[in-house]
């Protein structure tokens, strides 16, 4: 049986009442989405005992998404991940952005973050669409925009996001949802015994800033290689320069699906037997292991720490407007940005 509901989430200093809604359904799983931020606050998936486990980091209520700075479960836009140098051009115009990453790039758009902010919302039957208006130079970006995020739970137990956008000016647009996974339940520890398959043969290789150089290098007997399911712990602490400037992975795959939607990853928990497939057309993924996670307090009086979970941000290349030989994440005034990335589960036994 199909269901929505919604309930108070908690209040925000000024004073405003976020609300949290939750899609369940005909199988029991179950998604919760708040209005502030859009963010994805829980997944809970069936394991392979039948039993229902939350996969996704998350806080008690608002006022944790209030405070944190780990984006936990965000819509990160208008341009998630770096852009170095913090400014672009477009147009033989130049843009500048807010240096919020070592004093001098621009990471997820700076610090007016669209997951930082309150969203309108229109709820459907098996959706709920998020709806942000973005105005001329909002974060220092040209051109006004509505952004529509929609989280869709279908009956074969996947989660939809669909991204859409129509500038009035040629800008940069490169969203993302930046969920903190743990296929074993959120407060089940390191996520190092997951298996992880990737669809791609090469990597954006960055330099100690975690800014791409513009080569792509191949993963072929390096620790970034997961075309075939392997263990993520194998290898994340070898001495090989992206694992070391990552502190273990915190990078950008080219993915090999050519625009295309389709499924590029996989990942299961070793405990649960829950298997996520990840599906998208757009051409990259970041995969973060939560190298940077330090006690974060959560929800259910979970800690997070350091590699508890994995993030998996399909997206544009970081610092795309840099790079002729990356695709280019700049939408054209009148053109729609219209992407979709699903997140879709299953058990293996």
């Amino acid at each position: 049986m199909r269901s929505l509901t919604k309930k108070k989430f908690g209040v925000t200093k000024d004073g405003r009442q976020a609300l949290l809604y939750t899609l369940e359904n005909s199988n029991g799983m179950k998604i919760s989405v708040t209005d502030f931020g859009a963010a994805l606050v829980s997944a809970f998936v069936p394991d392979k005992d039948g039993n229902l486990k939350d996969i996704v980091a998350g806080y008690e209520d608002v006022s944790g998404y209030e405070r944190g700075t780990a984006s936990f479960g965000a819509p990160v836009g208008r341009c998630a991940n770096r852009i170095g140098g913090a400014s672009f051009a477009i147009n033989g115009c130049v843009y500048h952005l807010t240096k919020n990453e070592r004093g001098k790039n621009n990471l997820h758009s700076g610090n007016d973050f669209y997951n930082k902010r309150f969203w309108s919302v229109k709820e459907g039957e098996t959706s709920i669409t998020f709806l942000l208006h973005s105005e001329d130079m909002d974060q220092g970006f040209p051109g006004m925009l509505d952004m529509h995020v929609t989280y869709e739970l279908t009956d074969e137990n996947s989660i939809k996001i669909h991204y859409y956008a129509v500038p009035d000016k040629d800008t940069v647009i490169n969203m993302t949802n930046h969920s903190y996974f743990n296929l074993n339940g959120h407060d089940s520890g390191e996520i190092i015994d997951h298996t992880l398959w990737l669809n791609a043969d090469y990597f954006t290789r960055a330099d100690e800033e975690s800014i791409p150089t513009g080569e792509l290098v191949d993963v072929t007997g390096t620790p970034m290689d997961f075309r075939n399911c392997t263990r993520i712990g194998d290898r994340i602490d070898d001495p090989y320069e992206a694992t070391v400037l990552g502190c273990g992975y915190d990078h950008n795959w080219v993915l090999k699906n050519n625009g295309i939607f389709e499924k590029v990853a996989e990942a299961k928990g070793n405990q649960s037997g829950i298997v996520m497939e990840v599906s998208t057309d757009l051409p990259g993924i970041q995969i973060y292991t939560a190298n940077f996670l330090n006690g974060e307090k959560g929800k259910s009086g979970e800690v997070y720490e350091r590699r508890t979970s994995v993030c998996f941000e399909t997206q544009y290349f970081p610092d795309a407007v840099h790079h002729e030989n990356f695709e280019s994440p700049i939408c054209k005034a009148g053109q729609a940005y219209d992407t979709t990335t699903e997140f879709k589960f299953r058990v293996e036994n």
